[in-house]
């Protein structure tokens, strides 16, 4: 039986693929993903809201999935495609669930919308034309303490009709 490989205490050598970019990073391996993102690579569009896995705000894709980057490790996040909500658009076009939240006035103080849009985008992904409740589902582990929760439905349903 093998050992893995241990890293720490100080700061590990890792290399995050991140919007089609790879990064190269030295981080504690105590660093969240969410940590690294923000505070480590500027990308600020990831919310940390509770930092305990209960709010889902930190979503963001490991290899096309949604997860909750306050809960991933920077260091066990290495060697995957890491998707933010800033990689969602190409240039200065918006995915289509990027204007269709704007659209729908799916968001009010915005903080839980980062995370919506990455579990909604990862929803029409995986099924390109879900019906209400299966974008109920998807958010399901969302908090929204603006209640913007009907919109995001209708967004994310009208997203869908127009992906091809």
């Amino acid at each position: 039986m093998t050992r893995p490989e241990m890293a720490g205490p100080g700061k590990t050598a890792i290399t995050l693929a991140v919007n089609g970019t790879s990064r190269q990073l030295e981080l504690e391996p105590r660093t969240t993903l969410a940590e690294a993102l923000r505070n480590t690579l500027g990308l600020t569009g990831t919310k940390i809201a509770c930092n305990r896995g209960a709010c889902s705000a930190c979503t963001v894709w490991l290899n096309g999935q949604p997860v909750l980057s306050c809960m991933t490790l920077a260091i066990d996040a290495a060697g995957q495609e890491i998707t933010t909500i800033e990689g969602l658009a190409h240039g200065e076009a918006l995915h289509p669930v990027q204007d269709a939240f704007i659209e729908h006035d799916a968001m009010q103080c915005g903080f839980c919308t980062p995370g919506m849009v990455m579990s909604c985008a990862a929803l029409l992904e995986r099924n390109p034309h879900p019906d209400a409740e299966a974008v109920r589902d998807a958010i399901a582990g969302h908090y929204c303490r603006c209640g913007t929760y009907p919109h995001v439905v209708a967004a994310t349903l009208a997203a869908a009709e127009r992906k091809p």
